[in-house]
């Protein structure tokens, strides 16, 4: 890495130095140093990045852990866990990373987290804002500029572009973060235990096109990536517009999750029926598991996600299949029959005048085969329908 690099981290080369060995005439302010900030003629990506951070580079990684007032190991490890590349003891820091430092350590040393905890705070925040940074920047600047239309390179449009969209983004990450951390917050005081909230039974699904290597072989890139996109934005609304959760997309493939059994075979049944309506889309399979479910850091662990994900291999196209414990969630919620011939018996019942209404079901259920499954043992699918 280079000095002329914005994402940098600092490096622990001086953590185990004393401070008369450590601190060398480089390290006396922050005015010191091989990085002057640039002026309005400097080059772009320093001037972008002084934009978008609104400072200049006036510290060296031992200088900001210095002034933030934590150990070199621990300002290398909070980087690094953000995503960030050591980059030595050059000048490329600013007030914005000290004042970083100074707060995640500041909890630390308060009481209200762990050492541990803070790092985890540090890499789960930067991972997700990595991405979306990246998403940003590939949209915006490959959609968003048409050089040919204005006369200016595309390098000469990123500056005012960004000027523009800066603030605005900003307001918004900032709203839908607050957003998502009320509802995240609403789902963990409604558990019923401590225990419940970590280790909860939920519903999880994979959802996963059929055949998408070969299209990978058929398919120029610009192509591919069209349906890669409409294919996760399809999977993204549908999730969230019938209360599921999106936990990741894997180009070809998307986990969700619910609380409730009854939404996540209503998702699965939607995304069937959705995609099987787009001629451009390939066949769709889905695999639901219902059970206890480890979540950590936004994703969800343990044998239920494993086995939604082995269902999800084994299902026919354009079928759902799902496990037993799933079946026999519904059955007791109601939101399938128990068994068929309890169902038929009932509507029989109802139709020949005793009285009762007939039973209001939205899904059936059909057993499948039984088969062992590497891992798992012997599994019974069952596949999931309508009801008609």
């Amino acid at each position: 890495m280079t000095a002329d690099d914005p994402g940098t981290a600092p490096t622990s080369d001086a953590a185990d130095k004393p401070d008369d060995e450590a601190t060398g005439p480089e390290d006396e302010g922050p005015d010191q140093g091989d990085e002057a900030p640039a002026g309005p003629d400097g080059p772009l990506a320093i001037r972008l990045e002084q934009l978008i951070l609104g400072a200049d580079r006036r510290y060296t990684p031992f200088q900001a852990a210095r002034s933030a007032g934590v150990s070199m190991d621990l300002a290398a490890r909070f980087w690094r866990a953000m995503g960030f590349a050591d980059i030595g003891q050059v000048k490329a820091l600013t007030e914005a990373d000290v004042l970083a430092l100074r707060r995640l350590a500041g909890l630390v040393e308060a009481g209200l987290l762990s050492e541990a905890m803070a790092v985890q705070v540090a890499r789960s925040t930067g991972q997700t804002t990595a991405r979306l940074a990246d998403w940003q920047i590939d949209s915006f600047l490959e959609g968003l500029t048409e050089p040919a239309d204005t006369g200016l390179t595309r390098t000469e449009i990123t500056y005012p572009l960004v000027e523009l969209l800066l603030p605005e983004l900003e307001e918004f990450l900032v709203y839908v973060w607050r957003r998502q951390l009320a509802a995240a917050t609403g789902r963990v005081v409604q558990a019923q235990d401590d225990a419940e909230m970590v280790d909860r039974r939920l519903a999880v699904g994979f959802a996963d096109l059929v055949g998408f290597t070969r299209l990978t072989r058929r398919l120029e890139e610009e192509e591919l990536g069209e349906l890669v996109e409409a294919f996760e934005t399809t999977c993204a609304d549908l999730v969230a517009a019938h209360g599921g959760r999106l936990i990741k997309t894997l180009g070809d493939e998307v986990l969700f999750s619910a609380d409730d059994a009854g939404i996540a075979a209503e998702i699965g049944l939607r995304l069937i029926e959705t995609m099987t309506h787009d001629e451009t889309m390939p066949e769709l399979r889905v695999g639901i598991a219902f059970g206890t479910v480890t979540t950590r850091m936004g994703d969800v662990f343990g044998t239920t996600v494993n086995l939604a994900s082995r269902l999800t291999s084994i299902a026919p196209k354009d079928t759902v299949l799902v496990d037993e414990a799933f079946a026999e969630e519904l059955g007791r919620t109601g939101e399938a029959p128990v068994s068929e011939a309890d169902a038929a018996a009932a509507e029989k019942a109802a139709r020949e005048g005793t009285g009762e209404a007939p039973p209001s079901y939205r899904f059936a259920l059909q057993p499948m085969w039984q088969r062992p499954v590497r891992g798992l043992g012997v599994i019974e699918p069952w596949l999931l329908r309508r009801r008609s």
